[in-house]
């Protein structure tokens, strides 16, 4: 009798998938447009704009350590819910005008419930996803991420040029619903309650964070801190080059270079292992930055955000898969919210950090430096995770050597 495959699109995988997509998209959308709103509707200095857009960030961080600290003894789903109500309902405070601070103390909050709400979602599907098939699973997945990068700021930006703000929040807030509403049809499976709740009985680091999951979520940190050069650099530098059309494209190219190779290099992970696609992509994310340094036309712009799409885009998603993979099952949730953490510290601090050294370099020298600060982790790489991956990652998730 023929054995069935283990099933990877399920129900709650597509659900999971599409609320991803809903919430980095607003997140985005409005983290393209909401400077500009503070500039204008509060007449707003430039600090304070940047505060507003940066105050977000801080609240997200303090949101996956919230999650990180009760995961363990609430519901997944329950949390989840709570966290899709209280992102719609922060949303809806972007509509009531009581000042600049009240509007700061809104994002907050708005990052907060996102924290939640997207810590929650990283862990319930890998839950979802069928052992043997991880890595392609959250390759697959992490596309949701990816088009959300795409298409959320182009959208934020054609809005805030062609309608009100209002309009931006309520379209916002009608996503937000949405994503509650198909929320509520995620199915959670049962996670051992006796291990849970032997974890929470007293306070301590582990309760917050996975300390299994923190090596190679120190190496997506560099690499997120590297990559926020790009994020929030790239117009000035092309400005800088004389190449603001091409800019344009940079993200598209980067986008359908990750939406290619993500489904491929997860299915490459599952059946040989994650170094066989973490060592090249270091190299090529590498090359890429540092291409990117010496760019002086359309052509080599875009071939450098297709070297860095396929570089960083792969060392995010298995990454994430291996801080899953190494924490017990009942840790996923401590393990996605470590993960997460050092993801959001690298993107979040990185431009204020770098904004420092521009002045002194000059934008093609810190690419250059980037890239090759980039190529040197792979050795950090190879020292705190490579060189103990010597069996089968299938094993390893399975649980047996």
């Amino acid at each position: 009798m023929k054995q069935l495959k283990p099933k990877l699109w399920t129900k709650d995988f597509i659900i999971l998938s599409l609320v991803n997509f809903f919430l980095i998209f607003v997140y985005l959308l409005l983290n393209a447009t909401i400077a500009l709103y503070a500039l204008k509707e509060f007449n707003a200095t430039t600090g304070q704009a940047g505060l507003v857009a940066g105050i977000f960030i801080i609240g997200a961080l303090a949101g996956r350590l919230v999650t990180g600290g009760i995961v363990a003894r609430i519901e997944y789903k329950r949390l989840l819910v709570i966290g899709l109500i209280f992102f719609t309902l922060t949303i809806l405070l972007y509509l009531v005008d009581y000042g600049l601070t009240f509007f700061i103390i809104s994002r907050f909050l708005n990052g907060i419930t996102l924290g939640i709400a997207t810590t929650v979602i990283g862990t319930l599907v890998v839950l979802a996803i069928p052992a043997s098939k991880r890595g392609e699973g959250i390759g697959y997945f992490a596309v949701s991420t990816a088009m959300a990068t795409g298409l959320g700021p182009f959208v934020g930006l054609y809005m805030a040029q062609h309608t009100e703000f209002d309009m931006i929040f309520i379209f916002c807030l009608l996503l937000g619903m949405v994503s509650t509403v198909i929320g509520f049809f995620v199915s959670v499976p049962k996670i051992e309650k006796a291990e849970m709740k032997q974890e929470g009985k007293s306070f301590k680091l582990s309760d917050f964070i996975e300390p299994k999951a923190l090596p190679i979520s120190f190496i997506v940190f560099i690499m997120t801190f590297c990559f926020s050069s790009v994020l929030s650099y790239i117009n000035l530098y092309a400005i800088e080059l004389e190449l603001v059309d091409t800019a344009s494209f940079f993200f598209i190219v980067y986008t359908v270079t990750v939406l290619i190779s993500r489904p491929f290099t997860g299915r490459l992970m599952d059946s040989i292992g994650p170094n066989y696609v973490m060592y090249p992509a270091f190299f090529v994310f590498g090359a890429g930055m540092l291409l990117l340094g010496t760019a002086s036309s359309a052509v080599t712009l875009l071939i450098a955000a297709a070297l860095i799409g396929f570089g960083f885009g792969n060392i995010s998603s298995i990454s994430q898969t291996i801080a899953v993979t190494v924490a017990a099952p009942h840790r996923m949730g401590l393990a996605t919210a470590t993960f997460f953490i050092f993801f959001d510290i690298g993107n979040g601090f990185g431009p204020s950090l770098l904004g420092l050294v521009i002045p002194i370099t000059g934008y093609p020298v810190m690419y250059m430096i980037l890239g090759i600060a980039v190529i040197a982790t792979s050795f950090l790489y190879y020292l705190l995770y490579g060189k103990k991956e010597k069996v089968d990652p299938r094993s390893l998730m399975d649980g047996k050597e």
